[in-house]
């Protein structure tokens, strides 16, 4: 695994990375591996175990030192599962930099990040400044943003990462495929 450019950080928000690589549970598992959903945009990020419980820890988007610490564990934690051919997880490793980008730019549009009304399910209006102190905090969220956004870009673009992601779902459709046909054959 790369290493992090992590700093002593004297507010402890910065976290170290793995000291090794996280584990690939899926690679011994099929049906932990076909049992994973690709799903739209970050659906399922934070279900699917037992990676959400490797990834989580390292998440973050609170300021842009603390976002930029972040990304870079979680893109190297997605390199690692990319060079293991794990594709399960770098999926959630891409689809964690993906709710950074996301929850990040919710908190830069709707102050303290909610974007529907408790109760009613009624959209709030966005945020659109105040005191100086809020600007600020809202130009840092759309910096957290995008310094996951780029990240995202870069995983989406991988060619390991797309090369990983056809072959799964071309094995996730045998694997389905045989199942059921194992099931068929079963007497009654």
């Amino acid at each position: 695994m790369r290493s992090n450019s992590a700093r002593v950080d004297p507010s402890g928000l910065l976290k170290p990375p793995p000291s090794s690589p996280l584990p690939a549970p899926a690679l011994d598992s099929s049906t932990l591996r076909y049992s994973y959903e690709i799903g739209r945009g970050e659906t399922g990020v934070l279900s699917f175990e037992p990676y959400k419980a490797f990834i989580l820890p390292y998440w973050a988007f609170r300021t842009v030192p603390v976002a930029r610490n972040s990304s870079e564990i979680i893109w190297a934690i997605f390199e690692s599962y990319v060079q293991r051919r794990d594709f399960v997880g770098a999926d959630m490793a891409r689809k964690f930099i993906q709710m950074g980008m996301t929850r990040a730019r919710r908190y830069a549009n709707h102050k303290g990040g909610r974007k529907y009304a408790k109760g009613t399910g009624d959209e709030l209006q966005e945020w659109t400044g105040g005191s100086e102190e809020d600007v600020r905090k809202r130009r840092e969220k759309e910096e957290a943003s995008e310094i996951f956004k780029l990240l995202w870009r870069r995983c989406i673009e991988d060619e390991g990462y797309k090369g990983l992601r056809q072959d799964w779902i071309r094995e996730k459709k045998d694997f389905e495929k045989s199942k059921l046909m194992a099931d068929h054959a079963k007497p009654t």
